[in-house]
């Protein structure tokens, strides 16, 4: 089993980015077999400038038979801008779904808070065993509810996307992502590999996912302006939504 150190960067975030990512990291080590998922040596730790203020991204990755990756990143702008970005890639050889969750946090307050169990198949439906667990979560039971991005297609009927308004919604939207976890995880290491014909279908939908996913402007302009926009194209299709080799 892979040992999990606390990265230091997570101690100066948003108190919900740094209970979010424990308890993800908790949920991953309780549940899954997880090995290392080496990244280039230079993308592990990055520093840049945005409008005059130092930004941090720390990369931690992962891999278990089921996941070919798991992406944790964690960035700092200042003390402006805290984000949490997680995205959870199945090997294509599983029918899983792909789990991802982001915060955004700004001067203290969180603007933007998603977590989502995107199904890789054409129809956009998750299979039974997920819907039947997380039916009953309460996702609608947020004040301020955001809009899905018009490139959001990929999104399942569970997409949980607000802006907490309260501490008893932020502890509420912590709960329910470490159920997307666990009930994913406990899933995931219960299935079993598909047919090659089957493999395939989910490569085909999770490069769709990838695309639409790499269509985030917001997500872009931040890299562009810090780094450059090659650097920017390179780390948006290398690190954040990269397509299986």
């Amino acid at each position: 089993m892979l040992e999990i150190s606390q990265p230091s960067l997570r101690e100066q975030q948003h108190h919900l980015i740094r209970e979010l990512a424990d308890r993800m990291e908790a949920v991953w080590h309780r549940y899954l077999d997880l090995e290392p998922y080496h990244l280039p040596a230079d993308l592990g730790y990055v520093e840049g400038r945005l409008e005059g203020e130092k930004l941090i991204i720390e990369n931690r990755c992962y891999q278990t038979p089921q996941f070919r990756k798991i992406h944790l990143e964690l960035a700092k702008v200042g003390p402006l801008l805290d984000i949490l970005h997680c995205v959870m890639f199945p090997r294509p050889n599983y029918a899983l779904p792909m789990f991802g969750t982001d915060i955004v946090a700004g001067k203290g307050k969180v603007s933007a808070a998603i977590a989502d169990l995107s199904p890789l198949n054409p129809s956009r439906i998750l299979s039974e065993s997920y819907r039947t667990q997380l039916q009953n979560l309460p996702i609608d039971q947020f004040s301020c509810p955001r809009e899905i991005p018009d490139w959001g297609d990929i999104f399942s009927e569970f997409c949980l996307f607000v802006r907490p308004d309260s501490i008893e919604e932020e502890s509420r939207f912590l709960d329910i992502v470490e159920s997307y976890m666990e009930i994913h995880c406990k899933l995931a290491v219960a299935s079993v590999p598909v047919s090659a014909a089957e493999e395939e279908k989910v490569l085909a939908a999770q490069m769709y996912y990838c695309t639409q996913q790499q269509q985030n402007d917001k997500t872009r302009r931040i890299l562009e302006k810090a780094f450059g926009q090659d650097w920017a194209e390179h780390y948006m299709t290398e690190v954040l939504f990269d397509f299986p080799k």
